[in-house]
């Protein structure tokens, strides 16, 4: 069994910002993360930029420079890999925490699982879960959704070049994602079960979108959902009825929710809302030793924001680990 001093699931922006804020106090973390650094951020469309500017992105006191006024998902592998090499943050990468458990005695034990598939066992004091939203998409749990042709994710428009797409949502990652389609020469439809455009959409860019919509060269669908997927089809509901569209592929962008299922076998309690229960104050969850940092601690749609606030939760933690006294395992 190998025994740290605190162990972090998760090495994404706010899981590394928690291991240099702990490293502050004098900790040495261990960082496990089941794929590469910030891989959340490696899966955001290709030539996406972020909507904050890079000093609200920045963690371990350390600057990020950009050209522009809002970073790209490149400059910000970038940074954030620099980061985690410069602080030389200990990363275990493409390993797996299946289980954490209490041990009689205090602290937890973790099972993990490396690529080659040999278990692992970790003992900790305390453990910080980081592990944010994008393994776990919101399903539709309609016919159809397990098909080929449908995703949850979009990474870059060309693939779509002359095909018909329908995108299921209404936030700003529909939005941007239905422009690029766009411009490559897809036949776009926006399927959204608002009544009106999204408050949430960015300003710059709803005007554009909007122009398209005027001109027909993007359809959208307002209080509709899609009911069932085909191979060539989707059918659309609304308060007039259903209609079947010919369609090639289906972007289901319905947003991420953390996994319920590894948490609250830990013994981290759900509120009713659908978020884990946690302290603002402390990070700290119902189960004293278990600390939540980023995006598994939002109560509301996740994106860049919660790398603006969620890179602070190390912060509290740390403060709240040094108020508490904690206990270095021997």
């Amino acid at each position: 069994m190998n025994t740290e001093q605190i162990i972090i699931i998760g090495a994404g922006p706010c899981g590394l910002a928690s291991a240099i804020e702990l490293q502050s106090i004098g900790l040495n973390p261990l960082i496990i993360e089941k794929r590469n650094i910030v891989h959340s951020i490696s899966q955001y469309p290709t030539y996406m930029h972020f909507f904050s500017t890079p000093e609200l992105l920045e963690i371990g006191n350390i600057p990020f420079t950009t050209a522009n006024d809002k970073p790209s998902r490149l400059e910000a592998l970038n940074y954030y890999r620099n980061v985690a090499l410069r602080s030389k943050v200990r990363v275990h990468a493409y390993e797996t925490v299946k289980h954490v458990s209490p041990l009689s005695g205090g602290g937890f034990q973790l099972i993990s699982e490396d690529r080659y598939g040999e278990a692992l066992t970790y003992r900790a004091p305390a453990v910080i879960v980081s592990t944010g939203y994008f393994d776990h998409p919101n399903e539709l749990g309609i016919p159809g959704e397990q098909l080929d042709k449908v995703s949850h994710f979009f990474r870059e428009a060309h693939p779509y070049t002359g095909t018909k797409v329908a995108i299921i949502g209404g936030s700003n990652s529909a939005i941007d994602a239905a422009l690029e389609l766009e411009r490559v020469g897809a036949d776009v439809t926006v399927v959204y079960r608002g009544d009106s455009y999204s408050p949430s959409i960015k300003p710059w860019v709803l005007p554009t979108f909007q122009s398209l919509v005027g001109k027909d060269r993007i359809a959208i669908r307002f209080q509709s959902r899609v009911v069932e997927i085909g191979p060539r089809t989707v059918t659309v509901e609304n308060g007039d009825g259903r209609e079947q569209l010919a369609n090639d592929f289906v972007l289901a962008l319905t947003g991420f929710h953390p996994d319920r299922d590894f948490l609250t076998a830990m013994g981290v309690t759900i509120e009713t809302e659908g978020y884990p229960t946690f302290n603002d104050a402390t990070m700290e969850t119902n189960v004293p030793g278990i600390y939540l940092a980023g995006v598994v601690a939002s109560r509301r749609e996740a994106n860049e924001i919660f790398i603006e606030t969620g890179r602070f939760h190390g912060r509290k933690i740390a403060a709240h680990l040094v108020e508490s006294g904690y206990v270095l395992p021997e």
